[in-house]
């Protein structure tokens, strides 16, 4: 009997990325696709004409839990919504697959525990990094031993102006929608770590600002695509160029006013583009954390320090700067002899370094072993996502903010 799957929210993620293809194609001796909601109609009857097949598109969220009967929801909206989608459906009996973040603050992460704990559901947070195989490498070395026990961690991530100017450009602007990027983009990195070490977090400090995007030029307009300085403006981006942006956006604005070419020097602005973090773990580890959001180049670096060595790690990509088009993959390791282990790792195809197709065949075929602990439920949502919600509060406060204090659990 194939399971029945629906939809909250025809995002891009949903329609281009790994969920749509592989639910109708890959997985459609196990898996049927029952409804599709958005509050945006157009965007619905996009993913349904992308689809090949005729899903019911639903302009009621309730009214398609009522009539779909969905076994399992997918909840791809903008992340301030995320926990209504998720409480609404666990509690019509459906387990949930939702995007990271699991949500933007510790108000709506204790509501989502407690209707998970209350209903007996089960929600699954899609941490697709933990499925890379150059991540699962790393893993794979800490868990061996190879530098014993973890004392610290430095991770530094670099966005470069084409991949970090998007979400100034998007909904994720505002922290409201997005929690800003420590909470969208840094829960990917935090739950690295986390998984890494087999730690949670305790105590976060954090600073940031936005000095490179936002108000810091006079020529700037409202959108892109209306923008009189189009010519000279190195962050034009031309929406009707690419075919997702086109018709998804584009072509549906008109329903709800929804600009996906917002200019990136907009007053509006509210989230940072620089930060810094500094996170004191359960089990006595250190990590210093920071996120550049307007690099020239595109990857990230990480350190750990452990009892009996160090590894170094370097993932470089990225569509522009010095390693745009040769993505470079490294691991080294140094041990207290004085020696020195470099690791290649193959490069691989697909997105989020090849994790998305392992991903979800873990979640739905769920015919792959999971020695690592790679798949990821509130839990793993939760002591993510709260490192960014504490280090907002601490931006905003000036001081440490401690887990326990935000999350009941």
């Amino acid at each position: 009997m194939r399971k029945r799957y629906a939809f909250a929210g025809a995002s891009g993620r949903v329609i281009y990325g790994m969920y749509l293809n592989s639910l109708v194609n890959e997985f459609k001796d196990i898996a049927e696709i029952v409804g599709v909601y958005d509050i945006n109609p157009k965007r619905s009857h996009v993913l349904r004409k992308k689809s090949g097949i005729e899903i019911p598109v639903y302009e009621d969220f309730n009214q398609m839990l009522c009539e779909a009967k969905p076994d399992v929801v997918i909840v791809s909206t903008v992340d301030r919504y995320h926990h209504e989608y998720i409480i609404k459906s666990l509690e019509a009996g459906c387990d949930v697959i939702t995007e990271k973040p699991m949500t933007i603050d510790e108000d709506k992460c204790n509501a989502i525990l407690e209707a998970e704990k209350r209903t007996g559901q089960k929600v699954h947070v899609t941490f697709n990094l933990r499925f890379s195989p150059f991540c699962v490498r790393v893993k794979e070395i800490v868990k061996s031993g190879a530098i014993g026990d973890i004392y610290s961690a430095h991770f530094e991530w670099m966005l470069d102006t084409s991949h970090g100017a998007d979400y100034f450009r998007r909904w994720h602007r505002k922290k409201e929608n997005s929690g800003g990027l420590l909470v969208h983009k840094a829960t990917h990195h935090f739950d690295l770590i986390n998984w890494f070490i087999e730690q949670e977090p305790e105590i976060v400090n954090a600073f940031g600002s936005r000095r490179f995007y936002g108000p810091t030029r006079e020529a700037r307009g409202i959108r892109c695509l209306t923008c009189q300085y189009i010519k000279e403006c190195e962050f034009y981006f031309d929406i009707r160029s690419l075919d997702s942006t086109k018709e998804l956006y584009l072509e549906c604005e008109d329903v709800d006013g929804y600009y996906r070419d917002r200019c990136v020097f907009s007053e509006d602005i509210n989230i940072e583009d620089t930060m810094s973090v500094n996170v004191r773990y359960s089990g006595g580890a250190l990590m210093s954390y920071s996120l550049t959001s307007h690099s020239p180049y595109e990857g990230y670096r990480i350190a750990l320090n452990g009892s009996e060595g160090r590894m170094e790690v370097e993932d470089f990509h990225g569509a522009i700067g010095a390693y745009a088009g040769e993505g470079i993959s490294r691991i080294r390791i140094y041990n207290r002899k004085g020696e020195e282990t470099s690791i290649k790792i193959p490069k691989v195809t697909g997105d989020h370094g090849g994790g998305d197709e392992r991903l979800i065949r873990m979640i739905v075929r769920g015919d792959i072993k999971d020695p690592l602990g790679q798949t990821a439920g509130s839990r793993a949502g939760a002591m993510s996502a709260i490192i960014g919600i504490a280090a907002n509060r601490s931006m905003s406060e000036g001081c440490s903010i401690r887990v326990k204090d935000l999350l009941d659990i």
